[in-house]
């Protein structure tokens, strides 16, 4: 090989080289594959741009658990603080109607009673006369009523004059509410005019705070031997703030917070100038923790709009400023924006994004979340 030929196969050589090495040098790089339990893109589309892979064994480490969303019937609109006090009804007196002597006594101060349960027994002679008068006037009505029967047939016959007849039918009418009227009263004191006595009887169930009588004490009829409390009601008196005027209405349900379920009885329309706010009472029932005086926090509840589910506070996160849910699909989990209606407790209203039955995630989420705010 001559000496030219020998400069020119080590220029071609050169010349090779650097071909390689340039073509090593700009070619891309393949992407790496990814880890087993990374969280990545599941698809280029936009509806899946939120779906992110996560395999099972990496789920169960991230103590993931998920729980179906539930229909919800309550909307959380307003939580106000309020006092418990007792009704303005909260303590009745049970007074003895006509004067007597106490035959017997049936309940002691302190007891529990019932509406309409029996307290002491009254024997009176305005009674027992009662009874005589009744008697007397059913015999009147009775005869009354014969004698205008009778006449009534006679008018028919043209025996006698219709004026007579039309006489004899107010007697009778008169006689009949005579008689009523005498039963009214002994029913409305628990008469009983065969042996003069009547019934003294809870108007309210509750708590006997007073009881000063005693079996062959005399009463005047004027004073009040029992005084009750109604120990199983009470009611919550709050500041409903102005935005809420018109809203909350009466009906609508309660709940303190301890759990205990009310009804909204009254609402104040005048707003206070200095407060912004109108006077909200509702009607509780007595239970653990209801003191007179205690002051708490309730919750004004209405009827949830169709489509709404209830899942648990832990479920929702916030990312970017925006309410989100992990949904469970194929190979990972969504996120999946929805739009809340408030919370109650543990538990938030979703309006839109989840349907009812939908698996979300319950725990687990912010494990989720610290990986999706990391891709």
């Amino acid at each position: 090989m001559t000496k030219r030929n020998m400069i020119l196969a080590a220029c071609a050589a050169l010349a090779l080289l650097l071909v390689g090495l340039w073509w090593v040098r700009g070619r891309p790089e393949a992407p790496l594959p990814p880890q087993s339990g990374a969280l990545t893109p599941a698809g280029d589309t936009k509806a899946e741009a939120e779906t992110f892979r996560v395999d099972n064994d990496r789920a169960t480490q991230m103590g993931i658990k998920v729980a179906p969303a539930l229909s919800a019937r309550e909307l959380p609109v307003a939580t106000i603080p309020a006092v418990i006090q007792p009704p303005a009804n909260a303590s009745v007196a049970v007074a003895a109607t006509f004067p007597g002597v106490v035959v017997r006594t049936l309940v002691i101060e302190g007891d529990r009673v019932r509406q309409g349960q029996a307290l002491a027994v009254i024997s009176s002679r305005e009674i027992l006369a009662l009874g005589t008068e009744l008697k007397q006037a059913a015999l009147r009505s009775n005869v009354a009523e014969a004698t205008a029967s009778r006449l009534s047939q006679l008018g028919r016959e043209g025996v006698i004059a219709g004026a007579r007849v039309d006489e004899a039918m107010a007697e009778a009418a008169k006689a009949r509410a005579d008689v009523l009227e005498k039963q009214r009263i002994l029913n409305m004191v628990n008469g009983n005019g065969a042996d003069g006595s009547y019934t003294l009887r809870a108007p309210i169930s509750g708590r006997v705070t007073s009881a000063s009588i005693r079996a062959g004490a005399p009463l005047d009829g004027a004073t009040a031997p029992f005084v009750i409390d109604a120990a199983d009601r009470y009611e919550v008196l709050g500041q409903l703030p102005e935005r809420f005027v018109g809203e909350v209405t009466p009906g609508m349900n309660v709940r303190l917070d301890n759990d205990t379920l009310g009804r909204i009885v009254a609402v104040g329309s005048t707003i206070d100038p200095g407060t912004r706010s109108a006077t909200l009472k509702a009607q509780i029932p007595a239970g653990p923790g209801i003191v007179t005086g205690r002051t708490t926090s309730v919750e004004i509840v209405g009827a949830a709009p169709e489509g709404a589910v209830v899942v648990p506070a832990a479920a929702v996160t916030y990312i970017d400023n925006q309410t989100h849910i992990f949904v469970p699909v194929e190979g990972g989990f969504q996120l999946r924006k929805v739009v809340t209606g408030g919370s109650s407790g543990e538990r938030i209203v979703l309006l839109s994004g989840i349907r009812h039955g939908e698996p979300v995630v319950v725990a687990g989420t912010s494990a989720l979340k610290a990986l999706v705010t990391m891709q």
